[in-house]
């Protein structure tokens, strides 16, 4: 009977020292962990046929992706410099030629870029049943939302959502996400065995994709110096798009055009004969600069 008092009250004192310790202490706050900064990243892949660079910009972030032209051809080096810009890479359609542009560029939401004015696009013979498709194609696009900025992908004659206004837009094409577009673009008529991309035959290619969430991924996929004639089709392309998180995504000019700056440095795509990377000046780029 000793023991069970005994024992009762050894519990009743290890109750009351707990109730006072629960009363009196200060409660502890949890730690959060501070969030990663928000920042453009840099990395590659090695494919089968290929080396893709890849820059990723997340979603509201001190960086802002906007279109570039210059008056003459330039290296993405040169429109780096220039603009100061962390990474750089190539985008609109030129004729070569003429140097003139055969993609539409708007910029502060004014158009500093127009095909139509383009005489040796506009007069080729060979393209003259295709101009309304090649006046339409695929842009990458910056508007303006109230105060937020907001990017898309969208064919040149579509208007902008409600309540936002049209800010950058850069052309080229086909659209490559959600699907591949080039019939409805004008980059292959099966009828006729046009098939102006060589679209299913690998190539040095130059993409942008946006994810769900709004970031924006810049793709150059790099032909391996060991073997000039690889790199990657455009369907494979939307694959590795896909891959890589974008949900929607566009095909940018390619070939010998295909090249990327990053942080000083730069990538080219296209690879000659003897195994050199051609280094090719450009018409427009897409610029990736802090806000």
């Amino acid at each position: 009977m000793r023991k069970i008092k005994l024992l009762a009250l050894i519990l009743i004192s290890l109750a009351m020292v707990l109730w006072f310790n629960l009363r009196f202490s200060t409660p502890s706050i949890p730690t959060i962990a501070a969030s990663p900064a928000k920042t453009i990243r840099y990395f590659d892949r090695t494919l089968p046929q290929s080396i893709a660079h890849i820059v990723l910009i997340p979603v509201n972030s001190k960086f802002l992706v906007t279109p570039a032209l210059s008056q003459k051809v330039a290296t993405v080096e040169e429109f780096a410099q220039k603009h100061q810009a962390v990474a750089i890479l190539n985008a609109g359609f030129f004729d070569p030629v003429n140097q003139k542009t055969t993609s539409y560029v708007v910029r502060q939401g004014k158009l500093i870029a127009d095909p139509k004015q383009n005489e040796r696009l506009v007069n080729n013979p060979n393209l003259k049943s295709y101009l309304g498709q090649i006046f339409n194609r695929t842009e990458f696009r910056r508007y303006l939302c109230g105060q937020t900025s907001r990017y898309s992908i969208a064919l040149h004659s579509q208007s902008p959502p409600a309540g936002c206004q049209l800010v950058d837009a850069i052309g080229a094409g086909p659209r490559l996400l959600p699907e591949l577009t080039l019939e409805k673009e004008g980059f292959v008529d099966n009828a006729n065995k046009r098939d102006a991309l060589g679209s299913n035959q690998p190539n040095a290619r130059t993409a942008v994709g946006i994810t769900p969430d709004g970031s924006v991924i810049l793709v150059m996929v790099a032909q391996k110096p060991s073997a000039p004639a690889n790199g990657i089709s455009l369907p494979a392309l939307a694959d590795l798009m896909k891959t890589l998180g974008a949900d929607r995504a566009m095909n940018l000019d390619g070939g010998s055009s295909s090249s990327l700056y990053y942080n000083g440095k730069t990538f080219y795509g296209k690879v000659d004969l003897e195994g050199n990377f051609i280094k090719r000046p450009v018409k427009s780029v897409l610029l990736v600069q802090k806000r």
